[in-house]
This record gives C-alpha cells, structure tokens and sequence, in this order.
C-alpha cells in the first residue's frame, strides 16, 4: 500500500503525519520539533529558508520574510483583508497580473501558492527523512469555511510541491477523525477550531461504525491568532507613540520585532497573570538616540484587548448550532483546536456557550495533521471502513436577470453533489447566455463572489422565455465546482471547472513545479554534503586527540614516525576536501580517515 502523508498547512505552524501499524503518528523534523513555523525566507545571497531557521532571522530579514501566507493564499488583491496585509506585514505583497495576491522577496515575484509550496516541501522532506523513502501522495487541510479559489490555490500548492494531492478535506474534520478514530460509540460533537489565521466550527455526528457526517460548519477566514497579536502590537504602537511621537510601524525591523514580542506576550499569559515586554534599541529619533520600548501587559489586559474577537467566534458558534438544527444539550463534546485554544478567555468562552468543559483529549497543534493522516489511509486502503460525509461551506449558484443570486446548491450540502434547474433566455432571438458562477450568502449576486465565467453559444432564435438551458453544479470530494449549461432543444453544452481564483495559468504552475523539483535535488545534495562533511570533520576532531598519546607510544621509532607523518597527510588531504566541497572525493577519504583513526586506537590501545 503506498504511503499517504497527511499535511495540515497552517498559518503560523505546519505539521505532518503518518499512520504507521494502523495508527497516526506526527512527524518530528530534524530539529526534534513536531510542528514547523509556516515561514518562508530568502537571503541576501538568493538562498531560501523555511521553517525554523527562517524564524531566527526574521527579524535582522524581516522585508524578506514571508509569515501568515495562508491568510493570504486564493484571494483578490482588491480585498479588504489584503489590505489589511498590505499595511500590517514587513514584507512587500504586490498586485499580480490576475488580480491576485503576489509577494516580493530580493526583486523577485512570488505567487501565493508557490510560497506555501515552499512550506509543503519541507513538510514532504520532513516525511521522506523520517519514513526512508520518497513520498507522492498528500493529503492537505484547509480551512472549513475555505472558498472554490482558496482549495484550488492550496491544491497547486501541493502540485508544485511535487505531491498529488488526493483529497483536501477541512481541518475540523480531520481534528474529529483523529479524535473518533478507533471508538466504537455514537456521538454529536462540535469542533471549535481557532488557529493562527482562521476560525472553524463544525458540529458532526460520528457513528461507532466509522461514519463521520459533518452537520454544519462556519468560519471566518480571517480570524485567528495573527489579529490577536495585531491587537497587542497597535497597543504598544500606540503607547509608544503617545510618548515618543514615532510610529514604530514605518520601521520594517522594528514592526517585526514587535510580532515577535507580541505573540511570546499572548503565549506567555495563557500560563501566567503578568509578563513584560522589554525591546532595547528599538528605533533611534531625530537626535539619533537610541529608543527602548517597556511595558508590562497583565491577562486581564489582554483578555480586555481582545475580548471582541472571542465574542466574534462564539456568534458563529450559535449560528452554526441554528443552521444544524441542534440545541446545546445535545452536543456531546466539544473539542478545542489550535493554539489560540490555550488562551483562558477562549476557554471559558466556549464553555460558557456549549454549557460544558470542552475536551481536553486531543493535542490542538498535532490533531489535524493525525486526521488528515487517516483520511489518506483510509482512501488507499481497500477494505477501509472508515466514511467521511463533509458539506460544502457556503451557497453556490448563478447570476440572474436584475442582479440576483439564484441559488442552486445551499451550504451545508453534503458533498460530493450534484443539482440542476432549468432557466429560460430572457430576451427575443437570444442566441447566447453568460452563465456568471458565484459564491455566497446574498440574495444580490454584485454582494457574492465570483467564481467564474462561461458562455453557451448557438441557442435557436425565439421569442423569450421559449429556449430552455439546463444548468448543474456539481461539487467533487474536495469541494472544488464544475459548472455545466445545455441547450435542452439542441444538446449542445459548454462547461467550466473553477480553476481561475487560484490566480495561476497551467503554464505558470509547470514552471514552478520545475524550480521545485531543482531546488528538492540541491536541498537533498546539500544535506548529503553536511553529512558527509559532518562524519569527516568527527573522525578528524578524534584523530588529532590521539595524535599526542600516539606520538608518546612511538617516540624514538622511525616507523612510528612515519604511520603519524602519513596520517596528518591524511587529515590535512580532508581538510582542503571539505574546504573545496568535494563531496564525492571526501567520500572516499573517509574511509582513509576511519583506517587511521582504528590503527591510532589500536596502537594506544596495546600500551595501555
């Protein structure tokens, strides 16, 4: 059976996970760590980090370091919440050639999805490093309340990441997999899920037989730890404003470094009542004097700062029950995901509201990769009995004569689906209609979004009303649409599948899929290098601690003093190898170097 690794693709950190002996299992990278900063860095010498060690040198990097791009990841340039962006990130976002979102890093353009591809690689090496072998197969979560263009965007993502992407599935979902994986009673849980960039809730049911069916779900995609940060970051702007007249947010460096302090700020006050921020040097005035922000931030501050966007998630939460048709009582569990469910105030919100303490019993930051994990083994595995039933987040349908919405498939609709009505031209001798997809609530089409775009040509000249056009959406596993329109009288038929949102043509996603590949092949010839060039500089570090105890044992002997001329040659030979990076050379002088480390063991070893 071949290898499924499950992906969950966050905002602030990334996880992957395997199911190994019939249970999941998360990935550690090579740093010991189970989850990995969803940070992508480019240096001043053109080279690319993620994860960690893009972490560590953001700050002194911060114009060239990219954070949170999932938040931005499937939408329009013109959005409010990239706007938003746009002001509050050190790195420069620019408007790309389709209306999308486009980063800057030293001169060069990266899409959206090419930079979360960049996060998915280290994700699929991480994996490959630990499981032996290379891996092809994905599965990736995304948001619940993600649209048509987010889940297209995150799947050329793991294209070009050199993964097929067998199903995207939402990540309160894979949290309530990994959770009822392997017990045998029925249950009505809700999952609430409040991560680094976004909120979910979803109720389902899951059955002692293996089937999970998603009632309802809601979210904001705009919600998460990142604006909780953001809050504690305009205090301290504000305060520091106030005394110094500088706005702290016109310095890259400086506005970085705030991120970091405010996000140890939060972490720090969901364990403790008070903590400081202390950033020394943090900008110099007109005076060139250097300037330091301090300030102490209590919990019941930060709960004050932020308590509106608990109240916000908590609405959706009671909108969600609403649309479920289930009153509180009959949740049986209510399960806590992502970071920002370690926060006090989130807890006790969500206990106020469900009327119970929520469950405790799955990790926040690991638990969505585990699903995803087991969703992956369970679409390989033959006799799987394991039935995932999910919903499609949002209203889906066409623009209609006065600007309307005509809803054809409702939210909440267990996907995959598939429905069809039938419309009428609306003008005498129409010979063409525009079928315009959208996505929303609104009954006003202009308030929707737009999916995209299509026309059927060649409808028979006739009065209004006389020409019939069938139109069917259907929704696939992963939530993705494709939309069909048919002359009924004819036959004839135009389709679409919803692809253009992601913001990449097929020619830019091959290309990138290309620089991928490249770099995966000078990432694993550089990390074969530094295990190379790391077993040589070992075995030289102990060949020189015995060089004074063998110099002693052969004192006087004219062999003796050979073998050690002979073996400096042989260490001073590896030196200059891995001072040139000839790594297939200083292949072979290692076995030179471990001969001469055995002989110097041996001959200290007969004295003693």
């Amino acid at each position: 059976m071949e290898t499924v690794i499950g992906i969950d693709l966050g905002t602030t950190n990334s996880c992957v996970a395997v199911v190994e002996g019939g249970q999941p299992v998360v990935i550690a990278n090579r740093g010991g760590y189970k989850t990995t900063p969803s940070m992508v860095a480019i240096t001043e010498a053109g080279k690319r980090l993620v994860g960690h060690i893009a972490k560590r040198q953001a700050v002194t990097n911060a114009e060239h370091t990219v954070f949170a791009a999932k938040r931005l990841i499937g939408r329009k340039w013109d959005s409010q919440q990239v706007q938003n962006a746009v002001t509050n990130c050190p790195y420069t976002i620019v408007k790309g050639p389709h209306n999308d979102v486009r980063i800057q890093l030293r001169g060069k353009v990266y899409s959206v999805p090419e930079v979360s591809a960049m996060i998915l690689q280290e994700m699929k090496m991480i994996a490959e490093d630990y499981l032996g072998h290379s891996v092809e197969k994905a599965v990736i979560t995304v948001p619940a309340y993600f649209n048509d263009g987010q889940r297209q965007a995150t799947k050329d993502s793991g294209r070009i990441a050199g993964l097929d992407v067998i199903r995207i599935i939402n990540e309160p979902t894979a949290a309530a997999l990994a959770y009822g994986f392997g017990k045998t009673q029925d249950k009505t849980v809700a999952v609430y899920d409040l991560g680094g960039g976004t909120f979910d809730i979803s109720i389902l049911e899951i059955s002692g037989t293996g089937v999970f069916k998603v009632v309802s779900t809601a979210g904001d995609t705009f919600l998460g730890g990142e604006d909780f940060d953001l809050r504690i970051i305009q205090w301290l702007v504000d305060s520091f404003r106030d005394e110094h007249g500088i706005d702290l947010r016109e310095d890259r460096m400086a506005l970085q470094r705030l991120k970091d302090a405010a996000e140890k700020a939060k972490c720090e006050l969901s364990a403790v009542e008070q903590t400081e921020v202390n950033l020394p040097f943090i900008i110099s005035n007109a005076r060139n004097e250097a300037l330091h922000l301090q300030r102490a931030l209590g919990r019941p501050q930060l709960e004050e700062l932020t308590r509106d966007l608990v109240e916000r998630t908590v609405q959706t939460c009671e909108q969600t029950l609403e649309e479920a048709g289930l009153d509180k009582d009959e949740i049986e569990e209510v399960i806590l995901v992502g970071g920002m469910t370690r926060m006090p105030l989130v807890q006790r919100c969500v206990e106020k509201f469900f009327e119970r303490e929520p469950s405790k019993g799955v990790h926040p930051d690991e638990v969505v990769a585990l699903g995803a994990a087991i969703q992956g083994m369970a679409l390989t595995q033959e006799q799987s009995e394991m039935i995932l039933l999910d919903v499609t987040p949002h209203t889906l349908g066409i623009m209609v004569v006065g600007g309307y919405f005509e809803e054809l498939i409702p939210l909440n609709t267990t996907v995959p689906t598939s429905r069809s009505k039938v419309f009428t031209t609306v003008r005498d001798n129409q010979t063409a209609v525009k079928i315009l997809v959208m996505q929303g609530e609104s009954h006003r089409a202009d308030e929707n979004e737009l999916l995209g775009e299509f026309i059927l040509t060649g409808l028979r000249k006739a009065p209004i009303g006389q020409v019939e056009v069938e139109v069917t959406f259907e929704i696939n596993a992963d939530g993705i649409v494709s939309v069909h329109a048919k002359d009924l009288e004819t036959g004839q038929q135009q389709s679409i599948t919803v692809t253009a949102t992601s913001g990449l043509t097929v020619d830019e996603i091959q290309n990138m899929v290309s620089e991928a590949k490249d770099f995966a092949v000078a990432r694993r010839q550089s990390d074969e290098a530094e295990g190379v060039t790391q077993d040589a500089q070992k075995l030289i570090a102990q060949i020189e601690q015995l060089f004074p105890e063998v110099e002693q044992v052969v004192a006087g002997s004219d062999f003796g003093r050979d073998a050690i001329e002979k073996a400096r040659g042989v260490v001073e030979k590896a030196r200059a190898l891995i001072k040139a990076g000839k790594l297939d050379e200083l292949s072979e002088q290692i076995d030179a170097l471990a001969r001469t480390q055995r002989m110097f063991k041996g001959v200290v070893g007969k004295v003693s």
